[in-house]
């Protein structure tokens, strides 16, 4: 299979009508890892404000411009403990069903990580569900390590 050509680049808000149905598609593939999440509609970002904050950095991947994949790193907080006084976050990770595999999450990781780079960051954190192997893999894949896991009771 010959991968297709992609293209990386930082999202606009022309992007905002396919993003928000990322957003929608990431929430029905979360909803079986997670009784808690509210019943529809919801929403898990201001992806428009984000689009439009210096302080965000959303991407998107193009193949033969149609956007197929996305990803965000926004400037968190850290705990006051902790060696860093804040880090990348990165979230809004989202890959069309018939690009996956392709190494497209890979590459905006990459671009991702390179961005938290320039702006800094020495630490990079993202979250994703236990249940959740294949992201869990992807992940891996690309340098992260399973650093904590969060439990609950009911």
């Amino acid at each position: 299979m010959t991968l297709p050509k992609v293209n990386i680049r930082t999202a606009t808000m022309d992007d905002l009508s396919v993003l928000l149905n990322f957003e929608q598609e990431i929430i029905k593939a979360e909803r079986p890892f997670d009784v808690t999440i509210k019943e529809e509609p919801i929403s898990y970002y201001d992806i428009g404000e984000m689009i439009q904050d210096p302080k965000a950095q959303v991407v998107v991947a193009e193949v033969e411009n149609k956007i197929v994949a996305s990803g965000y790193a926004i400037a968190k907080k850290a705990r006051h403990y902790l060696d860093h006084e804040f880090y990348a976050y990165l979230g809004f990770m989202y890959t069309d069903e018939n690009y996956r595999g392709m190494g497209i999450n890979a590459m905006i990781v990459e671009e991702l990580k390179n961005w938290s780079n320039q702006k800094g960051f020495k630490e990079i954190r993202l979250t994703v569900y236990n249940e959740n192997l294949p992201a869990i893999k992807a992940y891996e894949k690309v340098g992260f390590k399973k650093h904590i896991i969060e439990m609950r009771l009911e």
